[in-house]
């Protein structure tokens, strides 16, 4: 039996707000219609033309009266938020954010916001709706794992979430963000990043010196050598690891100081905030030019190919220097914290050091100079206003009585 073709046809009831149609090769009517700012449609399930309008004239008066009822909503969701959102931002960042950063985003909206917040409305998410997601997650992550998230892991998609719901706002589909600071929390610990002090900056370079003339493997000179200029060249230009690694040759010029009247190196440097420059301290001419005898390179060549980090490790652990007072970990970016922190000591300015390191003055302050006792005027703070001397009164005598 040969299959009964059907040609598309279209008819609109009730003064043209409801179409009902049928799709080419398909025998069921469909009905359609724009209510509450949006298009709606459903399958009438018939193949008679007249029950499809009975359908859905019903279908559309039912819609109505659930619109005027307040039951229909025209509003964004969230979910809607979050696709503008991820489109932007990948579109926006591309080439400015790292790539895992972006895919970060992406991810937390996926696992965690969108499956609590994707159906409601953007004026639903209220400050007390942010409090539950918190609570949400610290319970579904402790079923699982058997521990709350990281604060850390929280605060990422928190960030996520407020800059989801700033999309919104851009397109006015919300009329303000809701409050989403954490209640309950505790003023934040004052520390510092992990640094060398003077006396185990020195333990630490004499100990790469050592290595570097006495290697326990001679394959492994040159590696050592390398690392031991690196720890020098590090802690006295203050450079972050990443921008070392970007470092070439003809980025780096020795030259004469006017100001200092000695011989440093003026450093074009490429990194997270784009081209800076730095000029080092005198203590990084001598690796650098070691480096150079060393590796007879070309201008483009990187100044720092590796930075040998399991050699780094391995001989802050024969030093007992792998974590501080507080338990945390140095790393490579510890000489940079070095140096920010040998310079306060030695009275540098506050704000030559920021501009030298490519950073904010209230990100030192915050970070570094918040426990050297340095930084500290015992002049200034131990101020005491002289006393006055309390006057004393002289007794009145009564005057004598007059001889009548």
């Amino acid at each position: 039996m040969p299959t009964a073709k059907y040609m598309p046809e279209t008819h609109t009831i009730l003064g043209g707000k409801v179409h009902v149609y049928r799709r080419d090769n398909s025998s069921r009517w469909q009905c359609a219609t724009y209510l509450a700012g949006k298009n709606r449609r459903v399958s009438t399930k018939e193949d008679s033309l007249s029950k499809a309008k009975d359908f859905a004239e019903d279908w559309y008066l039912q819609l109505r009266g659930k619109a005027r009822a307040g039951e229909i909503s025209s509003e964004k969701t969230f979910r809607e938020a979050a696709a503008q959102f991820e489109r932007e931002f990948q579109i926006i960042t591309e080439g400015q954010r790292n790539a895992q950063y972006v895919k970060g985003h992406s991810t937390r909206l996926r696992l965690h916001l969108v499956p609590f917040f994707g159906a409601m409305p953007l004026s639903e998410i209220t400050p007390g709706q942010i409090q539950e997601y918190r609570i949400h997650r610290h319970e579904e992550t402790v079923k699982e794992h058997g521990k709350p998230p990281a604060r850390n892991t929280m605060h990422q998609e928190i960030v996520v979430l407020r800059q989801t719901l700033k999309t919104a706002l851009r397109h006015r589909w919300l009329d303000r963000l809701p409050d989403m600071s954490e209640p309950y929390r505790a003023s934040g610990k004052i520390s510092h990043r992990a640094w060398f002090s003077p006396e185990e900056y020195k333990q630490l370079y004499e100990a790469t010196r050592k290595r570097a003339h006495t290697p326990k493997n001679a394959r492994y000179k040159w590696e050592s050598e390398q690392l031991h200029d690196y720890v020098l060249f590090m802690a006295n230009t203050g450079l972050r690891p990443d921008e070392a690694n970007r470092l070439e040759y003809r980025d780096v010029k020795i030259v004469d100081d006017a100001a200092s009247k000695e011989t440093i190196l003026e450093i074009e440097v490429r990194g997270k905030r784009g081209v800076g420059y730095c000029k080092s301290m005198s203590g990084a001419v001598r690796p650098f030019e070691r480096l150079v005898a060393r590796n007879k390179p070309q201008p483009t060549d990187p100044v720092f190919p590796s930075v040998h980090r399991e050699l780094f490790n391995t001989i802050l652990d024969e030093e007992n220097l792998k974590k501080d007072r507080d338990g945390q970990a140095r790393t490579a970016y510890s000489l940079r914290h070095t140096y920010i922190c040998l310079r306060l000591m030695e009275g540098a300015d506050i704000y030559q050091i920021a501009k030298n390191c490519r950073t904010s003055v209230e990100m030192i302050e915050k970070y570094y100079a918040s426990h050297l006792k340095n930084t500290l005027d015992a002049a200034a703070i131990n101020v005491m206003r002289p006393r006055e001397k309390k006057k004393s009164r002289k007794k009145i005598e009564p005057p004598e009585p007059e001889e009548g």
